[in-house]
């Protein structure tokens, strides 16, 4: 009996330190309440068309990023200045843009958590200001633009909120950004601003559209999720591509590692939810403010509902053939909406809290019983996992904890698994997975 109490005793132990009690606390912390106030308050903006007015303090998208940066400004308030808050803009001309009906600054709002101990390391969250009628050039007919994206936006100033009461070694930034429906302006802007102030980014995690549950195909779903990912960097080099004829990674790019991380820590502190892996960067042919991101070679991801209702996106409000068009404040399930947004909150958390992914990783082993893996030392990590999946799974399905920078898999063979290796904490938060750049003769 003593054996099986021990037992039992050091299986959950295990158990327990594989997961962090403070992520249940940020899920529970997350508000529905909250969410569908701040929806509601982007709504009644009348239009948030990046085009729209900038004056008004009621209507337009000026008002609408104004009273976003300060609902931030509270937040840091209440935090005591842990959030820095401004505007980054750019200015775009009609001239060459088919869907921009007159010059205009792009604004976006930034909110800086700056980290303890890497500041310049960061995970971002977006979501989308603007708003669109059916005519995209159409800058004064109401859009309420309820789920596409208030939606996404509420849910970025609620993550605000929860994540401030903590304190995480990397940075994290919550952002507005503007411009999503004219071409992705806001997310170009703000790439290229963080590649000219040298930022490392971990990941962006854009929100459009969290807060549909009926699809136009009948289906009702609140808990079914898509990430969309690419699945090699866009920037890659020629080298880099044929070097995948040879070792593999068609599908192991940076963005889609970030996207199984997801996967894996929402099944692991939210299993009731089912995240979606597309593989592929957006809806088909559409495109998403992660993707201007993923044009610069950082990882960014797309979350969103599994299922959309067209009627209910794009649309000037009206009734036809008894159908009520328009992306209304009614549409939208708060309780689906504060789902995601949890998903959103305890992924910037633990990338927050995690170490810093191994900058190179070997491997070895060809015409070998055994795989090799070889990594960069990483500060402040207490160990590595390395993880092995099969060639055609979608998921990191094996793994093995240690606390050296190399190790041979016995009988483990390199031609039959794909292999990658994350860096570990003393607080049990894991970096990314980094799929092997170097190889070993």
């Amino acid at each position: 009996m003593k054996k099986l109490t021990l037992l039992f005793f050091v299986i959950t132990s295990t158990l327990i330190a594989q997961t962090d009690a403070k992520i249940y606390d940020i899920i529970n912390a997350v508000s529905s309440e909250r969410i569908k106030a701040d929806v509601k308050t982007l709504t009644e903006f009348g239009t948030r068309n990046t085009f729209s007015d900038t004056v008004s303090n009621t209507r337009g998208i000026g008002a609408a990023r104004r009273w976003i940066k300060s609902e931030f400004d509270k937040i840091s308030t209440d935090c005591n200045n842990c959030i820095n808050t401004f505007y980054q803009k750019d200015f775009v001309t009609k001239e060459g843009n088919r869907r921009v009906p007159h010059d205009a600054w792009i604004v976006n709002v930034v909110a800086i958590q700056k980290g303890t101990k890497y500041p310049n390391r960061y995970v971002i969250m977006s979501g989308d200001i603007d708003s669109r009628a059916s005519d995209t050039m159409d800058f004064t007919t109401d859009a309420p633009g309820a789920n596409d994206n208030a939606s996404g936006m509420a849910g970025t100033i609620e993550a605000a909120r929860v994540l401030s009461k903590y304190k995480f070694e990397s940075s994290i930034i919550y952002v507005g950004l503007s411009g999503e429906e004219q071409g992705l302006f806001g997310g170009a802007g703000l790439a290229k601003y963080a590649k000219e102030k040298g930022w490392e980014i971990i990941g962006i995690l854009n929100n459009d559209m969290i807060g549909n549950i009926t699809g136009v195909d009948g289906v009702i779903d609140n808990r079914a999720f898509r990430i969309f990912s690419e699945p090699v960097p866009a920037n890659e080099t020629e080298r880099q591509r044929r070097m995948r004829r040879f070792y593999g990674g068609e599908v192991d790019g940076i963005s889609r590692q970030l996207a199984r991380y997801i996967h894996k820590n929402t099944k692991t502190y939210m299993p009731e939810m089912n995240p979606m892996m597309i593989y592929r960067l957006d809806r088909f042919g559409r495109g998403g403010h992660h993707r201007p991101f993923n044009d610069l070679g950082f990882a960014g991801i797309r979350i969103m509902e599994a299922h959309e209702n067209y009627t209910q996106q794009h649309q000037d409000i009206r009734t036809e053939n008894g159908v009520n068009y328009g992306d209304t404040f009614e549409h939208v399930n708060f309780g689906y909406a504060k789902k995601l947004t949890a998903v959103n909150a305890i992924n910037l958390a633990s990338l927050a809290w995690a170490p810093e992914a191994p900058k190179e990783v070997a491997i070895g082993g060809i015409v070998e019983a055994s795989a090799k893996l070889k990594w960069s030392k990483v500060d402040g990590a207490k160990g590595y996992k390395i993880y092995w999946r099969d060639t055609t799974s979608p998921t990191w399905d094996n793994s093995r904890y240690i606390e050296a920078t190399e190790f041979t898999l016995e009988g483990i063979v390199i031609d039959n698994f794909f292999f990658g290796v994350s860096s570990v904490g003393e607080n049990g938060h894991e970096s990314v997975v980094v799929f092997p750049n170097k190889i070993m003769r």
